[in-house]
């Protein structure tokens, strides 16, 4: 089964045909002439934004998340800000380590938010996971992107860049989101 995933960034497309994989379902880009307005107020809105435009430029069954990083200190942020919380991701990070400076709670969680869309444009599903951890003092680890080098997940000491991408694809956010999402469909589709 074939369902358009929401998003121009082919490492999230990537990682979750990794999470998904033997499932029976295979997660592809949508066509051109996808560009969604993430202008909603929460990862629920911006998640059904993106899976409605997918929708309408391909006409198919469509899945989207949102996520980002919220930081407890920063009352949430960068929250549904994460991916246009500075330039590059490298100012992203450093704008994250200086903001958090001054503060003893580095308490953190990575949220993510799916939706899933019928053919015809109705939500079918919505699943939502979370990862619990704390932001380090300085980044470390080579895998993974976005916020992965300075978040540190909990009851362990390494940074999701730290980990393997099997390693993060078994307690991300994204994967528990995405884990109640495939059983979903395996359930609804009899795969």
């Amino acid at each position: 089964m074939k369902i358009v995933f929401a998003t121009g960034n082919v490492n999230k497309l990537k990682e979750i045909n990794e999470i998904s994989k033997g499932s029976g379902i295979e997660f592809i880009l949508p066509p051109d002439g996808f560009s969604p307005v993430e202008d909603g107020c929460t990862f629920e809105e911006n998640s059904y934004k993106k899976a409605k435009e997918a929708n309408r430029v391909s006409q198919m069954m469509s899945l989207a998340d949102d996520s980002g990083l919220c930081v407890e200190a920063l009352n949430g942020a960068p929250g549904l800000y994460s991916a246009r919380y500075a330039g590059t991701q490298q100012e992203k990070i450093d704008k994250i380590l200086q903001e958090l400076k001054s503060f003893k709670n580095r308490d953190a969680k990575f949220v993510c938010v799916m939706t899933l869309l019928d053919t015809d444009g109705n939500i079918l599903h919505v699943s939502k996971g979370e990862c619990f951890g704390k932001i380090a003092e300085t980044q470390s680890g080579k895998n993974g992107f976005g916020y992965d080098p300075v978040f540190i997940v909990e009851n362990t000491d390494l940074t999701m860049a730290d980990m393997s991408e099997d390693e993060k694809n078994k307690i991300s956010h994204r994967a528990k989101a995405l884990q109640d999402m495939i059983s979903f469909i395996k359930t609804k589709f009899l795969l």
